[in-house]
């Protein structure tokens, strides 16, 4: 019997190297993990589409967390267990001021990323998720339905004004966070990753003191908080190892590796 039966595990600085790659190590623990019964998902802010492949690779058949928590859906069935869209008015006043300061904004319909116009912010993006944007012209004339998300990228000083200015605006109302320093990005308040953890724990019978949560960034907080073993990856930033519950030595990819051995098959100490 393990005493931990269920890892969600982020993408990208966690599971994914700087080649976007997993590392041969990680695989295979999660692949023994998996054969043992544990339960292993992908948790990521990325789009369920850009999350797919990997997925997919690992032979994930369980719903995976995408766009933070927004959308959780399952790669094997189709399945969409949860899908919390943000508020339609609220997308338009983030949009509205974030077009004014002149910073890239990326919206998500549908799983469909959508951009005003090319940019090196467009570029850089659809270099991480492999996914291409459509260019639809102004956001705010295009934007008629609920987003799944709205994400802003641009420099960290930046986006932490932003989030300065938005939090006491929009309050419990709206989930904001960043992905990477460069990524700013606003959900539904249940839009979280510690939420749809709490959701797909509660489906799959297990106990939150079961669940290992492994993450690197600030979207991973709730999750990290959430989880009975809060997993930091050694390449995070300083400020946020505080949170764990245990910091790997191993960086992205076989830090992922290194919980597993330790922690579910006890090697690795």
């Amino acid at each position: 019997m393990f005493k931990y039966k269920f890892v969600a595990i982020d993408l990208d600085d966690t599971l994914l190297d700087h080649d976007l790659r997993i590392s041969d190590r990680a695989r295979l623990a999660i692949g023994r993990a998996k054969r043992e019964g544990i339960y292993i998902t992908l948790s990521t802010g990325r789009m369920y589409r850009s999350a797919l492949p990997y997925a997919r690779e690992l032979e994930i058949d369980m719903p995976i967390i995408t766009y933070q928590g927004a959308l959780v859906k399952n790669p094997s069935s189709g399945e969409t267990l949860a899908h919390y869209p943000l508020a339609l008015d609220y997308a338009r006043k983030v949009i509205a001021r974030v077009k004014s300061l002149g910073y890239h904004i990326n919206i998500y319909i549908s799983d469909t990323l959508y951009i005003e116009k090319r940019t090196p912010h467009s570029d850089r993006y659809e270099k991480i998720s492999g996914i291409a944007a459509q260019s639809v012209g102004d956001l705010l004339t295009f934007l008629e339905e609920a987003p799944t998300k709205v994400l802003i990228s641009a420099e960290e000083h930046q986006l932490d004004r932003l989030t300065e200015e938005f939090g006491p605006m929009f309050g419990k109302n709206v989930h904001i966070t960043k992905s990477k320093p460069y990524f700013l990005e606003f959900s539904h308040p249940l839009g979280t990753k510690g939420h749809a953890l709490s959701v797909l724990a509660e489906k799959y019978g297990v106990l939150r003191e079961e669940v290992i949560a492994i993450g690197d960034s600030y979207n991973d907080l709730e999750m990290i908080d959430y989880a009975g073993l809060g997993v930091i990856v050694s390449n995070a930033r300083q400020e946020l190892k505080r949170h764990a519950d245990y910091v790997t030595t191993a960086p992205s990819g076989d830090g992922v590796a290194e919980v597993i051995e330790k922690f579910i098959f006890g090697t690795g100490f």
